[in-house]
């Protein structure tokens, strides 16, 4: 089975900036190139798991979303980085779009984007790590069965924590995180042995 890192787009892999489709508009964070090296030169998959509510909303067509894909597919393979998946929830329960207005099981903090990937790819979730800048990101990972990073950037305004809002590393940026993460596997290893 596989291992993966699922990464949060908005926020986390690019600076938010609230409902963007336009691909013109989207960069790296800064810090993130040298971590998604190292995790993949350590055969982890690269998933995106994106809550995209602005189609349930009426703010975007649900294929404005391949300009956005297409454009970090680009981005990373330009520093020698594949992005192995790209996942995203069209659904919010209080959408205007009514296909899409429902109470799903794929946005976050719900784990069906992460259930899907890992029957996708044949992942194995308790060997996998989420990346978010948001507590649901974390809770989403964790009722997968993933180990779940925080990105302390400011993002996360409502601290409220229960067994599932727990990350089990708080970090400054995807570089970290990664560093974090090879460490821990490292350690299971040798632990192990």
């Amino acid at each position: 089975m596989n291992a993966a890192v699922f990464l949060d787009k908005d926020g986390t892999l690019i600076p938010d900036v609230p409902y963007n489709v336009d691909p013109e508009l989207i960069v790296l964070q800064d810090n993130t190139i040298e971590g998604l090296k190292k995790l993949k030169s350590k055969g982890y998959l690269l998933i995106v798991v994106s809550n995209q509510a602005g189609i349930a909303k009426g703010l975007f067509k649900e294929v404005a979303l391949d300009g956005v894909k297409g454009k970090l597919q680009e981005l990373l393979r330009s520093k020698g980085i594949e992005l192995d998946g790209f996942y995203f929830c069209p659904h919010h329960p209080e959408g205007t779009v009514k296909e899409f207005s429902i109470d799903c099981n794929c946005r976050k903090p719900k784990a069906g984007m992460f259930l899907k990937a890992a029957r996708d790819f044949n992942i194995d979730l308790s060997q996998s790590w989420m990346i978010g800048d948001i507590l649901h990101d974390v809770e989403a990972a964790n009722r997968a069965g993933c180990k779940s990073i925080l990105i302390d950037n400011g993002n996360e305004t409502e601290w409220y924590i229960n067994e599932f809002r727990k990350p089990d590393y708080m970090a400054n940026n995807i570089n970290d995180a990664a560093n974090h993460i090879l460490y821990t596997k490292t350690k299971q290893v040798h632990e192990r042995s």
